[in-house]
């Protein structure tokens, strides 16, 4: 897969921006920024777009800027020209396809149907976008349809909102989303841009879905461990589940037969996508300590931060069944 395919996968939404006016292109970029998500796909519905992709890919470097609803050559030339990082296409266009192919331009043409999968196939692909998402049967029909091509990953894109981002997004044949919600064009034009950078905020935080696992206390031994368990399982009536490394009192509390990482122990934080979740936080400044990660490949399902937090280790921990 194409590294810029692969950064969007990173991120897990791509807002899908509608611009009236060029001068509202740095603003909302900066918006996005700081919220979390330094990524767009500025379509081709408005005769600004070509100017508002040069000026963010301009300024602002770090962000991952793509041309959405190009439906011509012409156009992909246009964008490329401007800076844009990869084209978005609401339907099937062979000439738009194969010029991009040609000239090794990430491309994701708009797919619903067996028919329009195939032609993408055909020209190499190995991601799609699924539009329009809702009103082509959602989730469900997703499913249906990508059953026989195991080869090829999705961007569902339309009607996608915070209420229904997280099913699609536990599809594993979905590499990210598209979605406008965070990037209202009432807020754009009316230079809400505070207001752009908390939907955007909250929407990272929907898809990375970050909840506390369990505290982790570091004991020295298997005697002390057991009866610091069997000490808070009394007094509070939690459940009490030995193990071999470490005792369960109730399922929010670790108590460690030997010291682990941390001077004190460790907090273990859920999360939706461990991977999405790992680049998020490396952006933010975050070490990932590589060497601690179990599992591989998409299956990874822990792995710790590098570092101290008060005393604490901080490892993440995949959610089952996400």
């Amino acid at each position: 897969m194409n590294d810029v395919l692969k950064k969007l996968g990173t991120y897990g939404i791509i807002p899908v921006v509608k611009l009236d006016d060029a001068k509202n292109a740095l603003p909302l970029a900066k918006a996005l920024i700081k919220g979390g998500l330094p990524v767009a796909e500025i379509t081709f519905r408005t005769s600004c777009a070509k100017e508002a992709i040069e000026i963010i890919s301009k300024e602002l470097p770090e962000m991952l800027v793509g041309a959405g609803t190009v439906l011509t050559v012409d156009q992909v030339k246009s964008a490329v020209s401007a800076g844009a990082s990869f084209i978005v296409s609401p339907g099937f266009n062979p000439a738009v396809v194969e010029y991009c192919v040609n000239n090794d331009i990430p491309i994701t043409p708009g797919c619903s149907n067996p028919t329009d999968i195939e032609m993408a196939l055909g020209f190499g692909l190995d991601v799609v976008k699924f539009f329009p998402a809702e009103t082509s049967g959602g989730l469900a029909a997703l499913k249906a349809i990508s059953a026989p091509y195991g080869m090829i990953r999705f961007i569902p894109t339309g009607g996608i909102n915070e209420k229904n981002i997280g099913s699609y997004l536990a599809f594993n044949k979905v590499l990210a989303c598209g979605g406008s919600w965070m990037v209202n064009p009432d807020d754009i034009n009316a230079g809400d841009f505070d207001t752009v950078t908390k939907k955007t905020s909250a929407a990272v935080s929907t898809v990375l879905g970050f909840e506390i696992a369990h505290v982790g206390i570091n004991m020295s031994d298997e005697d002390s461990s057991l009866g610091l368990a069997k000490n808070l399982s009394g007094l509070f009536g939690l459940g009490l589940k030995e193990g071999n490394s470490s005792n369960f009192v109730g399922s929010a509390i670790e108590i460690n037969k030997s010291a682990g990482k941390g001077e004190n122990g460790h907090i273990a934080i859920k999360t939706n996508n461990i991977k999405r979740a790992m680049a998020y936080l490396e952006a933010n400044g975050a070490i990932i300590d590589r060497a601690s990660i179990k599992g591989s490949g998409d299956d990874i399902i822990a792995v710790y931060l590098d570092g101290s937090f008060g005393g604490f280790a901080i490892h993440l921990l995949q959610k089952q069944g996400v």
